[in-house]
């Protein structure tokens, strides 16, 4: 059945994005801007000034009670006992057999609070899967309907917020975070993003007015920088860039954490957690196919289930593919047998029945100072 209008949820701005002129298209149940201006043009404003994406969309789940580390514990991979007060850590939880069950933020707020920020399509999945693991002294509550979230993205980001706020932004290391006021309204203000650019992202109440008031004073903050507002397009061509990982893509229940390439946050000597045998099953015999990045050597785009070929051979699937608005290639992301994924590897892409070469590379794709 297609979604209508009708039946899509809407973010406290949506209004304002339609008086941007942004084109909106369904999104994980939500009405939200692919663009404004256009992808590209979005795209290189966070590479080289200032960008604000509201992403209101994502998922918070608060985890509260003497046995929320252990619950925590419980359902991500990563070590949660490693965070203290004000700081967050990228994470995922997995189901029993391994697969990724969805990749998350993980904000201790004290020792027996946590907000745990998960993917907008996969929000009552996501929530059903965390009450299905229930802990008795661990209390769960979704509230994703009660938090705004906006992203301000680029090398100007910490000069734009620091005019709206008495909090010194430079004292927030990244994946740190404050619970402090900036125009005028309280927030959590913490150092993250999905850009890899320097960036903050702020948790505020839904309330409309108070959405607006930040929106708009952000905007108006940003004017000489040529701030610009972004949408999920241009989130996107940032993202591959940098090689991280999109839910649905790049990782599934398909697939498990050593072949995506997130040993580095999968902790097997914490302690027995979910899918824990099975992970440390697949690192001890080693995976047969492995999440690669790669760019193309000649004219094309990569597209998601584009063919990656071989020595004649089919060898794997392009998962998240682009032309890179930085680069102006086409560049992507895939799981190919584990043999061809060692950076330098020539494979070939096919697009359009065309095989056209391609490199696999360590992300990103782009340098950074």
């Amino acid at each position: 059945m297609t979604e209508t209008t009708s039946d899509l949820k809407l973010t406290a701005l949506n209004g304002a994005h339609k008086a941007l002129g942004a084109k909106m298209v369904s999104f994980a149940g939500y009405e939200m801007p692919v663009y404004y201006k256009g992808i590209v043009a979005e795209h290189k404003a966070v590479r080289e000034s200032v960008g604000m994406f509201d992403v209101s969309h994502m998922g918070e789940v608060f985890v509260t009670g003497p046995k929320a580390l252990d619950y925590v514990q419980k359902i991500t991979i990563n070590d949660a006992s490693k965070l203290a007060d004000g700081k967050a850590q990228y994470s995922a939880m997995c189901r029993l057999d391994g697969g990724i069950v969805d990749d998350l933020l993980v904000y201790q707020l004290a020792e027996d609070r946590y907000m745990l920020v998960i993917n907008a399509a996969n929000i009552d999945k996501d929530f059903g899967w965390m009450q299905e693991n229930s802990m008795e002294g661990a209390n769960l509550s979704n509230v994703s309907d009660e938090y705004t979230l906006l992203a301000i993205q680029g090398p100007h980001s910490l000069d734009l917020l620091s005019k709206l706020t008495d909090v010194n932004l430079n004292n927030i290391e990244f994946y740190h975070f404050i619970e402090g006021t900036l125009a005028g309204v309280q927030m959590i203000i913490s150092r993250t993003g999905y850009t890899g650019e320097l960036g903050f992202e702020l948790y505020l109440s839904s309330d409309e007015e108070e959405s607006k008031r930040v929106w708009e004073a952000v905007m108006e903050a940003g004017q000489e920088f040529d701030i610009q507002p972004v949408g999920l397009g241009a989130r996107d061509t940032l993202r591959m860039e940098m090689g991280y990982c999109l839910y649905g893509n790049d990782i599934t229940e398909e697939t498990n954490p050593i072949e995506a390439g997130l040993s580095w946050i999968t902790k097997l000597d914490k302690g027995s957690f979910n899918g824990s045998e099975a992970i440390a099953r697949v690192e001890e015999e080693k995976p047969k196919r492995k999440l690669i990045a790669f760019k193309l050597e000649e004219k094309g785009i990569p597209r998601q289930g584009y063919k990656i070929m071989a020595e004649g051979e089919e060898i794997g699937e392009v998962t998240s593919g682009t032309m890179s608005p930085s680069l102006g290639i086409g560049i992507g992301m895939g799981y190919v047998a584990s043999g061809y994924s060692k950076k330098g590897t020539t494979i070939n892409i096919v697009v359009r029945e065309k095989e056209i070469p391609a490199l696999v590379h360590r992300p990103p794709s782009i340098k950074k100072p």
